[in-house]
Order: C-alpha cells, then structure tokens, then sequence
C-alpha cells in the first residue's frame, strides 16, 4: 500500500462521526435511515460521511429498489482490517459506541430497504 493510501485510511478514521458508522457497518449492513437513527444525526450529515468512506474506499454500497445499502468491503485489506480491530477496542472505553450498539439493536433493520 503506498503512502497515500495510508494517510486516506488515517484521515477517515480522524473523525468521530465515520468511526461511529464503521463501527455499526461492522456489526451488519445499513441504509442510510438507520444509520442516521442510531446516530442521531441529520441524513445530509450522514450521507456525506458515507460518501468520504466511500470515495476512501473504506466501504461499500449496493443499491435495492429505491435504497443504498451500505458496507464493509467485501474483502477489506489487510491495513483497513487491522484498523478495524483497534476500533473494536474502543468500545470498551468509549460510551459513544456503548449508546450506538443499544441503539442499533431498537432499530427495526428488517425494514424494507433491508429485505
């Protein structure tokens, strides 16, 4: 991986915001609706930062009838995998994580746009 792609990687990860959504996208696929319910976020805030990760190459999206489902990459490589682990440690010290899991898991994600 070159420089440059090390530092896009760092800079996603440079936001609280991105960190919080990779961190749900960790756990399952989501839309954008979702994602902005366990947030508590407004959509533009949280399309834009899908659209950074995405452009970043950090994740994923596919469309389904009218929705844009996003993800981790199929098969993230081995630096992003790694920082995604160190996230996952996070979660013990950091509330913020702590609050979107119980969040995550009062959101109805069966809803049509996951179907």
């Amino acid at each position: 991986m070159m420089e440059e792609e090390y530092l896009s990687v760092y800079k996603c990860l440079g936001d609280i915001t991105r960190l919080r959504i990779l961190h749900l996208l960790q756990r399952e696929p989501l839309c954008v609706c979702h994602i902005q319910d366990v947030l508590g976020e407004p959509q533009p805030k949280v399309s834009k930062q899908l659209a950074y990760l995405k452009r970043h190459a950090m994740i994923e999206s596919m469309r389904h009838a009218n929705w844009t489902i996003y993800r981790l990459p199929s098969e993230p490589g081995t630096f992003l995998s790694q920082n995604l682990k160190c996230l996952e440690s996070l979660v013990f010290h950091e509330s913020v994580f702590q609050e979107d899991l119980k969040r995550l898991k009062r959101v109805d994600t069966s809803a049509a746009c996951l179907s």
